[in-house]
């Protein structure tokens, strides 16, 4: 059974790095065309199937490492930065643009504005969005109110009140209920 593990495991692995390396770097390089990004993302399994079982196929040569210096060191340096890289200081800044954070500084300048201009984003008329908050308890006394304000009249969080106006009410909870935006 060994020989036919190590048959497949090799190849696998040198594939699935082969994908995750053309792919990945693509990525680095802001280069994603095509499926770029889910290709990295799930084929990833492969690279980690593939690997696993060239370490089990291979454990006996693998444990040899252990006994060498230069081994142990390359092997607890990627410890390290496997561990420090799951660290949250290390993130991508708000400022710097990074994907994961766009949605957060749409919403919150969305949360700033008045409603007057949340209308004219959203391709409405201030009227309808008042209209559409007030159908479902939320009072406005002003237009010209930011979203934060109207939010904070109603003892609601701004999250609540920008579904609301999106038309999307369901799941919006109170501050009350612990959500503090």
């Amino acid at each position: 059974m060994a020989q036919t593990l190590k048959f497949w495991a090799t190849p696998l692995a040198f594939g699935a790095f082969t994908i995750s390396a053309v792919t990945g770097l693509l990525i680095f390089f802001d280069i994603e065309i095509g499926a770029i990004e889910p290709v990295h993302k799930w084929l990833s399994w492969l690279l980690v199937t593939g690997v696993m079982l060239h370490l089990v196929s291979n454990w006996k040569q693998f444990t040899l490492f252990f006994s060498k210096k230069p081994a142990l060191g390359i092997i607890g340096a990627a410890l390290i930065v496997t561990v420090a890289s799951l660290l949250p200081i290390f993130g991508e800044d708000e400022k710097e643009g990074g994907k994961e954070h766009n949605g957060k500084a749409v919403t919150q300048l969305l949360e700033s504005s008045s409603l007057e201009t949340v209308a004219l984003v959203t391709k409405t008329t201030p009227k309808l969005l008042v209209e559409q908050l007030e159908k479902n308890g939320i009072m406005v006394k002003n237009a010209s109110l930011t979203i934060k304000e109207i939010a904070a009249n109603n003892n609601k969080s701004e999250n609540a009140v920008l579904g609301t106006m999106l038309g999307k009410t369901s799941g919006s909870k109170d501050k009350t209920d612990g959500d503090n935006d």
